[in-house]
């Protein structure tokens, strides 16, 4: 399992976000390095499809659902639907890694 957060230098929310991940990933008995990408301009975030910092990633799935539609690349801060916040709540990136374990087991 790959998860990454892509970021952008000074994010206030990126070291909340791995804190976070970290957590759920511990508490979910799953062993995976967070791989932790800086986007440092406009042109790297439109071909990374960064929607924002941080974004998280799971085996290259937004922890979001939603925001498979979106096309908003930039470099700009990230808030999440569930509450409005910059980082996901743990539910948002436990049910985004059950979903990709579960996938990865029917496959």
């Amino acid at each position: 399992m790959i998860v990454e957060i892509l970021y952008f230098e000074g994010c206030p929310n990126h070291q909340p976000a791995v804190d976070r991940v970290q957590t759920v990933l511990r508490e979910e008995g799953i062993s995976s390095q967070i791989c932790q990408v800086e986007v440092p301009d406009t042109e790297t975030a439109k071909r990374l499809r960064f929607l924002g910092s941080p974004s998280i990633r799971v085996n290259g799935v937004d922890v979001e659902p939603s925001a498979v539609q979106s096309e908003a690349f930039g470099l700009m801060c990230r808030t999440y639907q569930d509450g409005h916040s910059g980082v996901p709540s743990p539910e948002v990136i436990r049910q985004a890694l059950r979903f990709q374990t579960a996938g990865k087991q029917h496959a």
